[in-house]
């Protein structure tokens, strides 16, 4: 999927900021749609497809968080939040909601570009073929980025989807927070790993409090061991 056929949706309350946005991503070659708040970006998700959504969080009425959070309980969307909070527990709630990446105000526009660039590799097939990982119940397929529990289909973001394929990958090794932060893109915010791991021991063990396939290797990151 090239550029142009990339979809993207702004949501921000900022009329100066949106239009911005839209000028700077289109003339990079992006098809983008923008949205007020998050009733009018419920309204444009009910009739257009998209392939990312810039969303700020500091909007009146359901903010960009809690819209990210309800969205993710039936879409795997890549969101991209901004957000003016600079604190670490600020940012690690909007990955926490299931946001895919941030970026905090004020930014350079190229900044953003690239961002978006990223998360899109990171949701694009492999092109290289792997085998299907057993997890117990659970299996993972790698070119396809599927979960699957017992059959069925177990909704994946596209950052929990990227940083399983990576421990698929290096299976029976350990990476460290650095290197799974690289691979997923959050290199900056290695705590932001340890909040993707948890949710994927939610995703595919029988219990997270003692995960049995992705375990903690104190001191030096984590490990995935399938059957």
């Amino acid at each position: 999927m090239g550029e142009s056929d990339t979809h993207i949706l702004i949501v921000d309350d900022d009329t100066r900021l949106r239009d911005l946005l839209k000028r700077y991503l289109s003339e990079n070659g992006f098809r983008v749609t923008t949205a007020t708040d998050a009733a009018d970006a419920r309204a444009r998700l009910n009739g257009l497809r998209f392939d990312l959504i810039v969303l700020d969080v500091m909007m009146p009425g359901e903010n960009g968080v809690e819209l990210t959070r309800s969205l993710r309980t039936s879409s795997d969307v890549p969101i991209l939040l901004l957000t003016a909070m600079v604190e670490t527990d600020d940012r690690i709630a909007g990955l926490e909601s299931g946001a895919d990446d941030y970026l905090s105000k004020p930014f350079e526009p190229r900044e953003l570009v690239l961002r978006i660039q990223t998360i899109l590799r990171r949701v694009a097939p492999p092109s290289e073929a792997a085998s299907i990982v057993r997890l117990g119940a659970v299996t993972f397929d790698p070119r396809s980025r599927e979960l699957r529990r017992d059959g069925a289909l177990v909704p994946l973001t596209p950052g929990e989807a990227e940083m399983l394929a990576s421990l698929a990958q290096a299976a029976g090794a350990t990476l460290s927070r650095e290197e799974l932060g690289q691979a997923d893109g959050l290199a900056d915010l290695t705590r932001a790993v340890d909040v993707q791991i948890n949710r994927l021991r939610r995703k595919i063990e029988p219990d997270p409090k003692r995960p049995r396939f992705l375990q903690t290797v104190w001191g030096a990151g984590y490990t995935l061991r399938p059957d």
